[in-house]
């Protein structure tokens, strides 16, 4: 496990390259506020090997928690899609854990009709609807929810060649959104290829941004 200096926030990724992204919210929206970072890229991994988050997942995923509640974080953001739902559900004391997608979820069930939901991993998508079904369901709004998993455009994201990898989700998103009426990107990683969709005229909903303000609210 790799983190940075310990604040009363912390955002907890799979990745290291979601330091960067929401250092940069930070700068932009609340640049006197102090986050911190833990990064847990084994975790992911052992639930792609797993196909889903086994029981043991749970219990490493828990001790990183409480771990970085022990050391002074009083509310953890869960920026991984795949666990988020895990992480928000554990017992952790002194801290209030929440996923960085719920928000966005939330706007998409308040929008309604149909939601496509994308992922680039599998893994992810399950958790994602699981959420989408629960904050439709909130909403009381009619809605059709439609998946879709962008097979093969992950490996650009792991090999660094992230151009490639928010081009390749884009031209994905073009198909999509001509049977949709919100687009929601499951993973946090994928946020900077709606920038490449102004065409797209459906709304592209994406967690960093609208779960950093609901972090810092």
């Amino acid at each position: 496990m790799s983190s940075t200096r310990t604040a009363s926030l912390m955002f907890f990724h799979t990745s290291p390259a979601h330091i960067a992204t929401f250092n940069a919210l930070r700068d932009a929206l609340a640049p006197n506020r102090d986050i911190g970072h833990i990064v847990r890229e084994d975790l992911l991994c052992a639930v792609r090997k797993a196909g889903q988050v086994t029981t043991a997942i749970e219990i490493r995923l828990a001790e990183a928690l409480n771990k970085a509640a022990e050391e002074g974080a009083t509310r953890i953001v869960c920026t991984c899609s795949s666990l988020g739902g895990v992480a928000e559900a554990a017992d952790v004391a002194g801290a209030d854990v929440m996923r960085i997608d719920r928000p966005m979820v939330r706007q998409a069930a308040r929008i309604g009709g149909r939601i496509a939901v994308c992922a680039v991993l599998a893994e992810t998508l399950g958790p994602t609807l699981s959420l989408v079904d629960e904050e439709v369901t909130a909403s009381g709004r009619v809605s059709e929810v439609r998946p879709h998993v962008f097979e093969g455009v992950w490996d650009d994201f792991v090999g660094g060649r992230r151009r490639n990898y928010y081009e390749g989700i884009a031209a994905r998103l073009r198909e999509v959104a001509v049977e949709a009426d919100v687009i929601v990107l499951a993973q946090a990683s994928m946020a900077p290829a709606a920038d490449l969709c102004a065409d797209i005229p459906v709304p592209i909903l994406s967690s960093p941004q609208l779960g950093f303000l609901a972090a810092i609210a």
